[in-house]
């Protein structure tokens, strides 16, 4: 007689995989932080992202409550995370943060192209003239005096800083 519990030795047995307490703690831990991150986020930032209904409802809520309430809440999005897929979040996540970096790296070039018209004059004018064809030239000529000018004499730098603002105008109308 066989026994009930037993399965037939033609059928394929199933693997199991093991998965540690804290192994689960840890990834529960990872899926709230990402959470976090999410409430830190503007709302019009929000809304850029994949998320349920209720995920986005409870990370509104969130981003209301103080103190005790707030950290309730947090674990609640955690649990909440757990039945969304978190790749697609984290990718959008990601995005958002390499648009930064590449702001800012567009951000230091231009600091950088400043401080060449401060500093070689009329060479590095022709350079921008080149990148922006709509840059007034003797706009910027004038300000390079200037600016060279209020570093000798250890004045605030006003040109300076407009030689930056009329760079980054230009470069904000390219695209």
């Amino acid at each position: 007689m066989a026994r009930k519990n037993q399965k037939a030795p033609w059928e394929p047995e199933e693997e199991i995989i093991w998965v540690s307490k804290s192994e689960m703690k840890r990834d529960m831990e990872e899926l709230q932080k990402l959470g976090e991150e999410l409430v830190g986020l503007k709302p019009s930032t929000l809304k850029k992202f994949p998320l349920s209904e209720e995920l986005a409802e409870a990370i509104q809520d969130a981003q209301r409550f103080k103190n005790e309430a707030r950290r309730r809440q947090l674990q609640r999005i955690g649990k909440l995370m757990r039945y969304e897929d978190p790749e697609p979040i984290q990718a959008a996540l990601d995005k958002i943060r390499n648009k930064h970096s590449q702001n800012t790296a567009v951000l230091h070039k231009l600091e950088q192209l400043r401080d060449r018209v401060v500093e070689q004059g009329d060479a590095a004018i022709d350079e921008v003239m080149e990148l922006y064809p709509a840059a007034d030239r003797q706009r910027l000529r004038q300000l390079a005096r200037q600016a060279a000018k209020e570093k000798s004499s250890n004045k605030p730098p006003k040109a300076y800083r407009e030689i930056f603002q009329i760079i980054k105008e230009l470069n904000d109308e390219e695209f």
